[in-house]
Formats: C-alpha cells, sequence, structure tokens
C-alpha cells in the first residue's frame, strides 16, 4: 500500500457501515485514491506461519489520518446525499490530484492538523502547535515550520483556505 501511494496507484476506497440487524446500509463514503498519505497507512502483523498466505504482511488505513474533507459522504444515516453535493465536494478536492504524491503526503498532514483545530479561523501559531506530531510523520525534514507556511500556501492555491494576513487563515 505504501508503494502504491508512492508510485501515485491507489485505488479509490469505498467504506461500507451496514446495520446486520435490519440489513440496511448506514453510511458509505468515498475516500478518493489521491487522498491517501503515508501516515493514514498503518502495517500490519506478518500472517501466522499456519495461515495460507503465511507471511504475508498486510495494512490498516487509519481514517481519523484522512482529512475529514477527502472522506466524502454519500449515504449519511441511511439516506443518499444529493448527487450535486457528492460531486461538488470530490470537486473541490480534484486539485490535490495533481499534485506530486511525495508533497500531496504533507499537504494533507497540514490540512488534517487545520480540521484538527475544529474553529473556521485559526492562526500559524495553532498549526505550529502541532510541529512535533508533523516531525514525527516527515522524519526526513529538518525544516518543518517552513513546510507547514509552504503547505498552507499550497491549500490556499487550491482553494481549500483563505489567508487573512497577519498570520491568519479561514477553512473554506
Amino acid at each position: 500500500m505504501k508503494r502504491a501511494i508512492v508510485e501515485d496507484r491507489t485505488p479509490n476506497l469505498y467504506v461500507l457501515h451496514y446495520d446486520l440487524a435490519d440489513w440496511a446500509v448506514r453510511s458509505v463514503i468515498l475516500v478518493p485514491h489521491f487522498a491517501f498519505a503515508l501516515s493514514a497507512v498503518e502495517k500490519r502483523p506478518p500472517l501466522a506461519s499456519t495461515a495460507r498466505r503465511a507471511g504475508w504482511v498486510g495494512c490498516n488505513i487509519l481514517l481519523d489520518k484522512i482529512p475529514e474533507d477527502a472522506r466524502i459522504p454519500i449515504v449519511q444515516s441511511g439516506k443518499f446525499r444529493p448527487t450535486a453535493e457528492v460531486r461538488r465536494a470530490y470537486q473541490r478536492l480534484r486539485p490535490l490530484e495533481k499534485l506530486k504524491s511525495e508533497t500531496r503526503g504533507w499537504t494533507l498532514d497540514v490540512l488534517n492538523v487545520v480540521r484538527s483545530l475544529k474553529k473556521p479561523e485559526f492562526s500559524l501559531a495553532d498549526v505550529y502547535a502541532h510541529t512535533a506530531a508533523l516531525a514525527k510523520l516527515h522524519p526526513n525534514n529538518a525544516h518543518v515550520r517552513d513546510k507547514i507556511r509552504q503547505q498552507l500556501q499550497v491549500l490556499r492555491d487550491l482553494g481549500l483556505l483563505q489567508f487573512l494576513g497577519g498570520g491568519d487563515y479561514r477553512l473554506k
């Protein structure tokens, strides 16, 4: 999976949540193929020697590490969302597809930090408070604060953020 992310070959992911007792679909979300960062993948232990595919190593996809914007609801509470809303949400993220996979990971991780702030307007200092977490995700980068500023500019250029001046931003 990590190789697929780096080589930009990930498939779209549809996540289905259902109620077995009622045989009813409760939710379906779409994670577009360009919305996966390496930070959203967790290696699983190899299968036991007694397994048919002994030694095979799989992964878990950590949905909480995928930005909320990239978890596009198609069905919510058992009801289909209007097609136009789903398409609009997808098109809003589509510019991420043009970024190289190495850059995209940083962009998605910074967007996830911004979303974790849970406020429509935020400051550069708010994002800097997560420098250590971003440094842990990207240990080969010695200039994390510079990269944060750069990625906020990328998110602004993609139309996901608005720069208000003086280090302040607004989610769009």
